[in-house]
This record gives C-alpha cells, sequence and structure tokens, in this order.
C-alpha cells in the first residue's frame, strides 16, 4: 500500500500546483487564458521566481503591448514577461508591475501607452491596460485609486483592447490616445474625451502601437508598419522586420547601425542646428542625428525622409523664426517648423535674393531670438540682419580658424565644429574677438555622447 500511496499524494500535489496557461494574444487580437488552479480564494500569493526560460525575442515575437516610461526606457510585453530596452534578456512582468496579474486576471498587458500632455495631471505616466481594467503607473508605483475600469477613465473605449498609442495635437488635430481593436480604431480625445471611431482596413491588425520621435509604428506579428496617426496611410515600403530596428539581434542588421555609425564617426559633421522646439538636428551626408531629449538619445535618419526637396549634402542650416534655414549651394531652402516640416511656397530661393551674401557658405547660426544671422565663409564671419528687407550684410569680421565645417548656438554659447573637434566660446563677439583658441572638445564624445 505504500506505494499506492505516495503514488495518490504526488497526483494532489501536481494537481494543486500546476501553473495556469501562459495568456497570450493570436493574430486577430483573441485573448486566452484562465484562472490559477492552485490558490485559494483569499490566500496570498507566493513569491515570484523565474524559473522560466527567457523569451528570445531575436526569434520572432509578436508582442502584446510596447511603451516608453518616464524616463524613456521602453518596455516590451509579451504575455507574463517584458523586455526592457533593445536588448537584454525578458524577465517577468511582476518584478516591475507587481499589481499586474492575480488569481482572477493571469499576468499579460493587452496594450500601453505614455501619456503625452504637459499640462495634464498624468503627464508622463504610463497606463497599461489588462481585460477591463487599466492601470496608471509613475515611477513604476501604481497612482492611487487604479486599478479602474476602463470605461471610467477612457468612457467609449472597449475592452480587451489589441494595442494603444499617445498622439500629441501637433500630430493629431488634438491631444489624443488612439486604441485599437481588431479592425477598428478609435481616437481618444484626451481633454473633451469625444471618441472619433475609423475603420483602417489597409493596415494589419495591430497587436502592439508605439510613438517614437513623432513617428506611428504599428506592430503585427514580428513585423511593423509605419502609419500615419490621423489618416492610417501608409508611405513607403512596409511591412519591415522588428528584428532589423526595434532590437538588436545577431545576423539581423538592424537600423541602429545608421544612429551608431552617424553618430560616433570621426567624420566632420556638415552642419548643426536647434530648431525652436528644442530638437537639436546634426547633419553629414545623407544623414542627419536628431536629439529630442537626453534621455532619447541622438538617432539617425535619412535626410531625405524629412526634407526631400534637399536630399543630402547640406553647407549649412540654422533656426530662427520658428522656421529652418537650409543652405545647400546657392539656394535657400525655408521649412516651417512643427512635427512635419513643410517647405514654404516659393522655395528655393537664391542665396543673394534671401541673404544679400554671394559665394560658399560654410556655417550659420542664431543666438537666442535676436534677429541676426551669423553666416561664416571662409575666415571671415558676416553678420545679416534677418528683420530687414531686403536683408543684406551690417557687419564682417574676421575669424581664428582658416576653415570652419559647422557651428551652432545656444544657452550655453557658441560653438564652432571642426574637423572632429569643436571650440566653445561664451558669444559671438567672443569668438571673432579671441586670439586664444580654448581647449579643443571630441564631437563625438562630448557633442553626441559616444565612449570614444
Amino acid at each position: 500500500m505504500r506505494p499506492l500511496f505516495q503514488i495518490l499524494c504526488l497526483c494532489v500535489v501536481l494537481a494543486l500546483g500546476r501553473p495556469a496557461p501562459s495568456h497570450h494574444k493570436d493574430m486577430m487580437g483573441d485573448h486566452h487564458g484562465s484562472h490559477h488552479e492552485g490558490h485559494l480564494e483569499g490566500m496570498p500569493h507566493p513569491p515570484h521566481h523565474d524559473h522560466e526560460p527567457h523569451l528570445d525575442r531575436c526569434q520572432g515575437i509578436e508582442f502584446d503591448a510596447i511603451t516608453p516610461d518616464e524616463k524613456g526606457i521602453t518596455f516590451f510585453f509579451k504575455g507574463d514577461r517584458l523586455w526592457k530596452g533593445f536588448h537584454g534578456p525578458s524577465e517577468l512582468l511582476n518584478s516591475s508591475f507587481q499589481e499586474i496579474g492575480s488569481h482572477h486576471h493571469p499576468a499579460h498587458v493587452d496594450a500601453a501607452f505614455r501619456m503625452h500632455q504637459e499640462d495634464h495631471k498624468d503627464h508622463d505616466h504610463i497606463f497599461l491596460f489588462q481585460d477591463d481594467k487599466v492601470f496608471s503607473y509613475y515611477n513604476h508605483n501604481l497612482e492611487s485609486g487604479f486599478p479602474k475600469d476602463i470605461e471610467e477613465v477612457f468612457p467609449g473605449i472597449p475592452t480587451h483592447l489589441d494595442a494603444a498609442v499617445e498622439c500629441p495635437k501637433d500630430e493629431c488635430v488634438t491631444d489624443s490616445v488612439i486604441f485599437f481593436k481588431e479592425n477598428k480604431v478609435y481616437h481618444f480625445d484626451i481633454k473633451t474625451k469625444a471618441v472619433k471611431q475609423r475603420n483602417w482596413a489597409h493596415l494589419p491588425n495591430c497587436t502592439a502601437a508605439y510613438r517614437w520621435l513623432e513617428r506611428h509604428y504599428c506592430f503585427h506579428g514580428h513585423q511593423f508598419t509605419k502609419f500615419h496617426p490621423v489618416t492610417g496611410s501608409v508611405v513607403g515600403k512596409y511591412p519591415k522586420d522588428t528584428r532589423n530596428y526595434f532590437m538588436r539581434c545577431p545576423k539581423f542588421d538592424h537600423g541602429g547601425n545608421d544612429t551608431e555609425r552617424e553618430r560616433c564617426s570621426h567624420v566632420h559633421l556638415d552642419a548643426i542646428t536647434t530648431d525652436d522646439l528644442g530638437k537639436a538636428y546634426a547633419f553629414r551626408g545623407s544623414f542627419y542625428l536628431r536629439l529630442d531629449t537626453h534621455r532619447d538619445g541622438w538617432h539617425a535618419f535619412a535626410i531625405a525622409d524629412v526634407w526631400k526637396e534637399v536630399k543630402s549634402d547640406l553647407d549649412a542650416v540654422f533656426s530662427y523664426d520658428d522656421k529652418l534655414y537650409m543652405i545647400k549651394g546657392d539656394q535657400v531652402y525655408i521649412y516651417k517648423s512643427g512635427a512635419h516640416y513643410t517647405l514654404i511656397q516659393g522655395y528655393p530661393k537664391n542665396l543673394k535674393e534671401e541673404l544679400g551674401i554671394e559665394g560658399h557658405v560654410d556655417a550659420a547660426f542664431v543666438c537666442g531670438e535676436y534677429p541676426t544671422v551669423h553666416v561664416i565663409q571662409g575666415q571671415k564671419m558676416r553678420d545679416v540682419n534677418l528683420s530687414a528687407t531686403p536683408r543684406n550684410v551690417v557687419n564682417e569680421f574676421h575669424l581664428p580658424f582658416p576653415k570652419v565645417d559647422a557651428a551652432m548656438c545656444g544657452s550655453d554659447g557658441v560653438k564652432v565644429l571642426v574637423g572632429s573637434e569643436y571650440y566653445q566660446y561664451g558669444t559671438p563677439m567672443l569668438l571673432v574677438s579671441s586670439r586664444i583658441r580654448p581647449q579643443p572638445n571630441k564631437i563625438s564624445l562630448e557633442l553626441l555622447g559616444c565612449d570614444h
């Protein structure tokens, strides 16, 4: 009888300790899962230990949700696991968001987004959606009163969502959140809470959505498609493989290669500037590097993606009065600043006609709101009054450099870029009056944040 008794005991242990089936979301957005069988009502849950094998996203994973947090770290969710950032192994979802998951709702996230509305009390909070509930986190702490019913916080939005993504008013008509369920799309106005439902049949069913550097992406399977957040239109060759762009995977030629090459190259920059929105742009050849915030870092893109009329090989760039001036050869292109740069009608125009100067331009910069652009041509710096009509040179100075590649002006003064180094001056007048060069700084190391 003893062996039979041992077998019976073993069966009881296995029945009580059997884990619940893992929750997952298939290509059509359906949800699967069941209650944990091994926990009695009201009993505390045992501590979570990560004994499960780590999922390998480089094998090709259909993510349940993607969102950055308030520090700019991007989270990728799949079942009861998540990844932090674009490389590294997975970890248990409960290790970062311990309230997600119970014996009623196995740990999973259906959709997620980071609130983006600077005058809103929930700015930079991340919202995680699970079945019919929504959780609001800040610094990984669950906000008081949450979780709440989705209907209470986002009236008119269905439960069991497939994806969600924020859309600020410069990119959408108003500060909005875009929710996805199957082939239906819901634009939720954050301020008025009005909902507009649309049907984007041309877009794949999104199991996750993500906003990155003012671009919106729909993830489906192990691929993604970039879409316009208002119309849902898709421009370009899509879908593309997620492993080439949003994670570091061996044997995949990920898009980050462009960023690393352009950011940490010791080849000189063609031009550099900051716009009126506080974004920094550095140009080299056919690529540009963009810095929104230091938490997001610099990222490289093709110039033709944004400024298709210019394409490549700029001579100088400067920002003034909510416009971006691009100089290439003897032509000046002026773009209206905003989420999407638009070439102003009638441009490009001749350099002489627009700025009252002739010849090759090496660099140009504007300091603050002063209506003066400092144009560098060889060893001369010529000041042009932008508020005058017609525009003309009002001052001319000699520079302590035989050749300058680029220059910019910010709150910390003027930076003059020469080769792989830059020199910093407090003001434009100190630049032209100094007889001794300041200590040089490495562009890749100290300006672009590389480690060499």
